[in-house]
Protein backbone atom coordinates (compact mmCIF):
# COMPACT_ATOMS: atom_id res chain seq x y z
CA UNK A 1 0.00 0.00 0.00
CA UNK A 2 0.95 3.72 -0.40
CA UNK A 3 0.73 6.57 2.07
CA UNK A 4 0.54 9.85 0.56
CA UNK A 5 1.49 12.47 2.52
CA UNK A 6 2.37 16.29 2.74
CA UNK A 7 5.39 17.06 5.58
CA UNK A 8 3.80 18.12 8.66
CA UNK A 9 0.22 17.02 7.37
CA UNK A 10 -2.40 14.74 9.51
CA UNK A 11 -0.94 12.34 7.01
CA UNK A 12 1.38 11.57 9.75
CA UNK A 13 -1.33 9.76 11.80
CA UNK A 14 -2.24 7.40 9.61
CA UNK A 15 1.40 6.49 9.19
CA UNK A 16 2.00 6.60 13.03
CA UNK A 17 -1.26 3.32 12.90
CA UNK A 18 0.11 1.68 9.91
CA UNK A 19 3.92 1.38 12.20
CA UNK A 20 2.05 0.60 15.22
CA UNK A 21 0.22 -2.38 13.46
CA UNK A 22 2.71 -3.66 11.76
CA UNK A 23 1.10 -2.95 8.25
CA UNK A 24 3.98 -1.98 5.22
CA UNK A 25 3.32 0.88 3.78
CA UNK A 26 5.30 3.08 1.07
CA UNK A 27 5.46 6.45 2.27
CA UNK A 28 5.37 8.91 -0.93
CA UNK A 29 5.96 13.08 -0.26
CA UNK A 30 3.26 14.89 -1.73
CA UNK A 31 4.51 18.82 -3.02
CA UNK A 32 1.64 21.08 -1.64
CA UNK A 33 1.95 23.72 -3.96
CA UNK A 34 1.84 21.84 -6.91
CA UNK A 35 -0.04 18.69 -6.14
CA UNK A 36 2.82 16.69 -7.26
CA UNK A 37 4.22 13.66 -6.61
CA UNK A 38 7.79 13.75 -5.24
CA UNK A 39 10.38 13.03 -6.59
CA UNK A 40 8.59 11.69 -10.03
CA UNK A 41 6.66 14.53 -10.59
CA UNK A 42 3.60 12.74 -11.65
CA UNK A 43 0.21 14.36 -11.12
CA UNK A 44 -1.11 13.82 -7.46
CA UNK A 45 -4.63 14.70 -8.45
CA UNK A 46 -4.58 11.55 -10.87
CA UNK A 47 -4.51 9.21 -7.33
CA UNK A 48 -6.48 11.95 -4.71
CA UNK A 49 -8.76 14.72 -6.86
CA UNK A 50 -9.25 16.43 -3.60
CA UNK A 51 -5.82 17.36 -4.19
CA UNK A 52 -4.82 16.86 -0.05
CA UNK A 53 -3.72 14.13 2.42
CA UNK A 54 -3.62 11.18 3.62
CA UNK A 55 -4.71 9.27 0.72
CA UNK A 56 -4.05 5.80 1.18
CA UNK A 57 -3.69 3.46 -2.36
CA UNK A 58 -4.80 -0.05 -1.83
CA UNK A 59 -3.00 -2.76 -3.69
CA UNK A 60 -5.55 -3.49 -5.66
CA UNK A 61 -5.66 0.08 -6.80
CA UNK A 62 -8.47 1.26 -4.76
CA UNK A 63 -8.04 4.81 -2.88
CA UNK A 64 -8.92 5.70 0.81
CA UNK A 65 -8.82 9.56 1.71
CA UNK A 66 -9.88 11.30 5.07
CA UNK A 67 -7.38 10.62 8.08
CA UNK A 68 -10.73 9.44 10.51
CA UNK A 69 -11.23 7.13 7.67
CA UNK A 70 -7.94 5.94 6.88
CA UNK A 71 -6.46 5.34 10.46
CA UNK A 72 -9.66 2.81 11.43
CA UNK A 73 -9.19 0.78 8.20
CA UNK A 74 -5.93 0.37 9.20
CA UNK A 75 -6.64 0.03 12.53
CA UNK A 76 -9.11 -3.17 11.58
CA UNK A 77 -6.69 -5.03 9.43
CA UNK A 78 -4.75 -5.52 12.58
CA UNK A 79 -7.39 -5.69 15.60
CA UNK A 80 -4.71 -7.66 17.77
CA UNK A 81 -2.93 -4.29 18.10
CA UNK A 82 -5.71 -3.01 20.15
CA UNK A 83 -5.70 0.49 18.29
CA UNK A 84 -9.55 0.32 17.56
CA UNK A 85 -12.66 -1.24 19.46
CA UNK A 86 -14.99 -3.70 17.61
CA UNK A 87 -16.91 -2.05 15.55
CA UNK A 88 -20.63 -1.89 16.88
CA UNK A 89 -18.96 -1.67 20.17
CA UNK A 90 -20.15 1.57 22.22
CA UNK A 91 -15.53 1.48 22.91
CA UNK A 92 -15.91 2.01 19.20
CA UNK A 93 -18.60 4.46 18.71
CA UNK A 94 -16.18 6.34 21.53
CA UNK A 95 -13.43 6.18 19.41
CA UNK A 96 -14.99 8.03 16.13
CA UNK A 97 -16.82 10.98 18.34
CA UNK A 98 -13.04 11.38 19.09
CA UNK A 99 -11.82 11.35 15.93
CA UNK A 100 -14.73 13.33 14.65
CA UNK A 101 -14.06 15.45 16.92
CA UNK A 102 -10.14 16.33 16.54
CA UNK A 103 -11.20 16.50 12.88
CA UNK A 104 -13.99 18.75 12.89
CA UNK A 105 -13.24 21.07 15.90
CA UNK A 106 -9.25 20.83 16.19
CA UNK A 107 -8.28 20.34 12.39
CA UNK A 108 -10.36 22.79 10.90
CA UNK A 109 -10.32 25.24 13.79
CA UNK A 110 -6.08 25.54 12.88
CA UNK A 111 -6.77 26.70 8.99
CA UNK A 112 -6.95 30.36 9.36
CA UNK A 113 -4.09 30.78 11.78
CA UNK A 114 -1.92 28.95 8.75
CA UNK A 115 -2.38 31.75 6.38
CA UNK A 116 -0.06 34.67 7.16
CA UNK A 117 -2.57 36.73 5.94
CA UNK A 118 -5.30 36.22 8.26
CA UNK A 119 -6.66 39.79 10.17
CA UNK A 120 -5.12 39.38 13.89
CA UNK A 121 -8.97 39.62 15.19
CA UNK A 122 -9.19 36.62 13.17
CA UNK A 123 -6.05 34.73 14.49
CA UNK A 124 -7.13 35.85 17.76
CA UNK A 125 -11.11 34.50 17.65
CA UNK A 126 -9.58 30.85 16.14
CA UNK A 127 -6.79 30.81 19.09
CA UNK A 128 -9.74 31.15 21.69
CA UNK A 129 -11.87 29.15 19.68
CA UNK A 130 -8.98 26.14 19.99
CA UNK A 131 -8.19 26.70 23.47
CA UNK A 132 -11.61 25.98 24.28
CA UNK A 133 -11.34 23.16 22.38
CA UNK A 134 -8.18 21.85 23.92
CA UNK A 135 -9.71 22.28 27.51
CA UNK A 136 -12.06 19.91 26.65
CA UNK A 137 -9.41 17.38 25.44
CA UNK A 138 -7.50 18.28 28.42
CA UNK A 139 -9.63 17.55 31.10
CA UNK A 140 -10.09 14.03 29.42
CA UNK A 141 -6.75 13.20 29.79
CA UNK A 142 -6.44 13.52 33.57
CA UNK A 143 -4.89 10.62 34.87
CA UNK A 144 -4.40 9.51 31.41
CA UNK A 145 -1.94 9.02 29.32
CA UNK A 146 -3.43 8.57 26.48
CA UNK A 147 -7.67 9.42 25.31
CA UNK A 148 -9.03 6.30 26.76
CA UNK A 149 -6.40 5.65 29.25
CA UNK A 150 -3.44 3.64 28.78
CA UNK A 151 -4.35 1.87 26.09
CA UNK A 152 -2.70 4.31 22.35
CA UNK A 153 -5.53 4.52 19.90
CA UNK A 154 -5.95 5.72 16.45
CA UNK A 155 -7.76 8.81 17.91
CA UNK A 156 -4.40 9.60 20.15
CA UNK A 157 -2.71 9.43 16.80
CA UNK A 158 -4.37 11.89 15.33
CA UNK A 159 -4.14 14.50 17.91
CA UNK A 160 -0.51 14.11 18.12
CA UNK A 161 -0.15 14.96 14.71
CA UNK A 162 -2.31 17.79 14.40
CA UNK A 163 -1.05 19.20 18.15
CA UNK A 164 2.20 19.35 16.42
CA UNK A 165 0.79 22.76 14.61
CA UNK A 166 0.38 24.61 17.14
CA UNK A 167 3.69 26.08 17.76
CA UNK A 168 4.53 26.89 14.26
CA UNK A 169 1.00 28.94 14.32
CA UNK A 170 1.72 30.65 17.75
CA UNK A 171 -0.78 28.80 19.99
CA UNK A 172 0.37 28.49 23.41
CA UNK A 173 -1.14 25.69 25.24
CA UNK A 174 1.51 25.91 27.75
CA UNK A 175 -1.51 25.84 30.17
CA UNK A 176 -2.51 22.73 29.65
CA UNK A 177 -0.34 20.07 31.07
CA UNK A 178 -1.92 16.98 30.32
CA UNK A 179 -2.28 18.20 26.80
CA UNK A 180 1.42 19.04 27.35
CA UNK A 181 2.30 15.05 28.88
CA UNK A 182 0.41 13.93 26.04
CA UNK A 183 2.31 15.06 23.33
CA UNK A 184 5.76 13.89 25.37
CA UNK A 185 3.98 10.48 25.90
CA UNK A 186 3.25 9.94 22.33
CA UNK A 187 6.25 11.27 20.59
CA UNK A 188 8.08 8.96 22.90
CA UNK A 189 6.68 5.91 20.74
CA UNK A 190 9.11 4.05 18.77
CA UNK A 191 6.36 3.92 16.08
CA UNK A 192 5.93 7.35 16.29
CA UNK A 193 9.57 8.29 15.88
CA UNK A 194 10.23 5.92 13.06
CA UNK A 195 7.05 7.63 11.10
CA UNK A 196 8.43 11.24 12.17
CA UNK A 197 12.05 10.32 10.51
CA UNK A 198 10.19 8.49 7.78
CA UNK A 199 8.33 12.13 6.91
CA UNK A 200 11.70 14.04 7.54
CA UNK A 201 9.97 15.84 10.56
CA UNK A 202 13.08 14.67 13.04
CA UNK A 203 16.57 13.19 12.18
CA UNK A 204 18.55 9.84 13.19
Amino acid sequence: MNLYYIQGSCALAPHIVAIEAGIPVQAIEVDFPTKTIVPSGADYLSVNPKGYVPALELDDGEVLTEAPVVVQYLADLKPEAKLAPANGTLARARLQEALNYISTEIHQGYGPLFNPAAPAEVRAERSAFLRKRYALLDKQLEGHTYLFGGQFTAADALLFAMTRWAPGVGLDLSDYRNVQAFQQAVAARSAVQTAMKAQGLIKD
